[in-house]
């Protein structure tokens, strides 16, 4: 009888572990993105030769600026609101290794050392129980959940996805704030410009109003004209002023990202000349590989299909083995003796007859998550194949623009030039003079305004595909492990 009974024990055992491999969750088919041949707005301005690849990551030294790789750095040190992103990676690292605990069993001791007293009106009080008694127990237990339905499979597969999204997102956020930094210090570098350039104005529009005041003066020219020069210059110190202050807010706006209070924090004025360096997208194929923001949306999706096993797994029993075993006594003189062993070995089985739908609309609700899940990745495609051409349209145009902004500059300059002389020599009044200045000052200001787009236009593009790239692997850099 005993031995039929351990046959019996082991083909049960034997067809729980064929039964472990089992899982509800449905088999992962991602959503086929529509992946264009090529992109749209590409061109034969936009170079993508192999040989122009550069390494992935600290994109922001194509530019060769030392200050802005400086602040570059500090991002990853510094910023407050990514450290905060790392805190969420953390802990979605750790609700991993919550989940993965599952897939071992629970091993644990106990001890019990307590003297007690019964009550003298106890109901059934017996004549040979001692009102006073020490009870003394020292066990251990362990327990282990079969797997058989694979909600801890599934629960691990979908925290680990978790996992590795919040990740992807900890990559994506530093690439926003990167870009972001870039883009202002190139819209700080513009100011910089504009403030030369407008000082420089302010200088020649005080010498020009001085001469005019001297004609007016000696009888050569009338009220009107002085009336004109000193409009003229005090329109430029205002607009002098206004780039000041727009410079300065700036400049604050920089030091919230490095992670410095904006009262000490300052950026030596500089009139630099940055060039926008040669940015090869790649194929459009590569791109849903670079994207830290499509690779965290399809982990996602990936987890969510898990969660569709885990909640179906509900319907079935939880079976669970669990031992225990120790010593017990009254005294702990002996307590170590075999006499005092006791153990109990066994499987028990749980099972929810009824909860009212509740089981129903778990898995109701992991199928809605589901399909939300794979409506957020198709958004999240089409989003980086339309930041990819708005890039690649921007520069195209805003190069065409700066262009022929060049040649109004050259025009205005020569036209600034001629007017001027042609009044001092009596020839013109000095509103041509106003108005050719006026012209000259503004095409000039726009043009430092499009190189700053340009270069923010750059900057859009490298974060369209992903921040970097390199010859062997497309992927992002990524912040920190997976593991």
């Amino acid at each position: 009888m005993a031995e039929a009974r351990r046959l019996l024990a082991l083909a049960q055992l034997t067809a729980l572990t064929a039964l472990a491999g089992c899982s509800f969750a449905p088999t992962y088919r991602p959503p086929a993105a529509v992946t264009p041949v090529a992109y749209k707005e590409a061109g034969p301005w936009q170079p993508a030769a192999p040989a122009d690849l550069s390494a992935a990551g600290d994109w922001w030294t194509l530019y060769n600026d030392p200050t802005l790789n400086a602040l570059a750095t500090k991002i990853g040190t510094d910023n407050p609101t990514l450290a905060g992103a790392l805190g969420r990676y953390d802990e979605a690292r750790a609700y991993l290794a919550e989940a993965r605990s599952g897939l071992f069993p629970h091993i644990g001791v106990e001890a019990d050392i307590t003297d007690n007293r019964q009550s003298d009106n106890r109901p059934l009080r017996g004549a040979n129980q001692p009102d006073l008694y020490p009870a003394d127990t020292v066990d251990g237990d362990i327990g282990y959940e079969l797997d058989l339905w694979g909600r801890v499979r599934n629960s691990v597969a979908a925290g680990k996805a978790e996992a590795q999204a919040s990740g992807d997102d900890l990559v994506e956020l530093r690439l926003s704030l990167q870009a972001k930094l870039a883009t202002s210090y190139f819209a700080l570098r513009g100011y910089d410009r504009q403030i030369d350039l407008l000082q420089k104005t302010v200088d020649a529009f005080s010498r020009a109003d001085a001469m005019t005041r001297r004609r007016f003066q000696g009888g050569i020219a009338n009220g009107i004209a002085t009336g004109q020069s000193g409009a003229e210059l005090a329109e430029a110190q205002a607009q002098l002023e206004d780039v000041r202050n727009a410079r300065a807010r700036t400049e604050h706006a920089i030091a919230s990202l490095v992670g410095m209070p904006a009262s000490i924090f300052t950026i030596a004025p500089a009139s630099v000349d940055l060039s926008i360096p040669n940015v090869p997208v790649g194929l459009p194929s590569t791109l849903l590989q670079r994207r830290p923001d499509v690779a965290a949306a399809e982990r996602r999706m990936y987890a969510a299909n898990r969660e569709i096993g885990v909640a179906k797994a509900a319907f079935f029993p939880s079976i669970s083995l669990s031992g225990q075993g120790g010593f017990q006594n009254t005294g702990l003189p002996s307590l170590f003796t075999a006499p005092n062993i006791f153990w109990s070995v066994g499987p028990s089985a749980v099972l929810n007859l009824f909860d009212g739908g509740r089981r129903r609309a778990q898995v109701a609700v992991a199928r809605a998550s589901w399909r939300q899940a794979t409506a957020d990745y198709r958004g999240q495609v089409l989003k980086a194949f339309q930041d990819v051409e708005d890039g690649l349209s921007q520069l195209h145009h805003l190069g065409a623009e700066g262009a022929a902004e060049d040649r109004a500059v050259d025009q205005a300059a020569q036209a600034e030039r001629l007017t001027l002389n042609r009044y001092v020599k009596g020839a013109v009044n000095y509103l041509d003079v106003v108005t050719a200045q006026t012209t000259a000052l503004r095409v000039r200001r726009q043009m430092i305004a499009l190189d700053t787009q340009r270069l923010q236009a750059s900057v859009a593009l490298i974060q369209a595909i992903g921040g970097g790239w390199n010859t062997n692997n497309p992927k992002p850099v990524v912040a920190a492990s997976k593991g």
